[in-house]
């Protein structure tokens, strides 16, 4: 069996929920402060003000990204490997979905998902079994080990995104749920043939997350969504 590194630049959580809990109040500028100004100064024609919002989404994503690939590397798991187990798990027992299933969920192409599928088979976390339903088709069944794995990556990586949500309060946070999903809808009404037009794994992933990190750092969407 490969012996798979990885490497994964680690957010430092506990100091951030620190630094939160000690900036109660009025929020501090940011560095997004500085470029919006910096815009404003130097192209007074344009309207910068989405990126008040823009690039603090991107920024957060950076950080999002660096938060989930540290959850799933310390279960010796990549990213799009969490994609997939993750799908399958959500489906709920026995655990168990198509091939075209899992390429819909985490929308990547047919060869790719072959190719993810035959590597967590021989990792031990998937195992192939005929389709009653179909003599010619097979079931991709999360193993007992594939199990196990995805849910411990799944409790660290919601422990790291609580932190990162620490500064909010729970209306504050259902509100900007609200306000994230008026933006990301039209997004999904578009249909998975839009979505293919993404680089593979480009979510949307319910990840704010299938994020800008994500398609800079990877050339395949694991779907980082849960």
């Amino acid at each position: 069996m490969p012996v798979h590194s990885y490497r994964v630049k680690h957010l430092d959580v506990k100091r951030y929920s620190w630094w939160m809990g000690q900036n109660a109040g009025p929020p501090p500028r940011d560095e997004v402060d500085g470029l919006v100004a910096a815009w404003q100064a130097q192209r007074p024609d344009l309207d910068v003000a989405p990126l008040h919002v823009l690039s603090r989404v991107s920024r957060l994503a950076k950080h999002l990204d660096i938060a989930r690939r540290s959850a799933f590397a310390s279960h010796r798991l990549a990213a799009w490997e969490f994609d997939v187990l993750s799908a399958l798990r959500r489906h709920g027992p026995p655990f168990q979905l198509t091939p075209g299933a899992l390429l819909h969920a985490t929308l990547v192409t047919s060869g790719t998902m072959t190719n993810r599928i035959d590597r967590l088979a021989e990792a031990g976390l998937v195992r192939r079994e005929p389709d009653p339903r179909d003599r010619r088709g097979v079931l991709v069944t999360l193993t007992d080990e594939g199990l196990a794995r995805v849910d411990a990556a799944l409790s660290d990586l919601l422990a790291s995104e609580r932190a990162l949500l620490r500064g909010l309060g729970d209306a504050e946070r259902e509100r900007l749920a609200d306000l994230l999903r008026t933006l990301l809808a039209p997004f999904d009404a578009a249909g998975p043939d839009e979505s293919r037009g993404q680089p593979d794994g480009l979510r949307e992933t319910g990840q704010a997350s299938r994020s800008a990190a994500t398609a800079s750092q990877r050339s395949s969407r694991p779907d980082f969504s849960p």
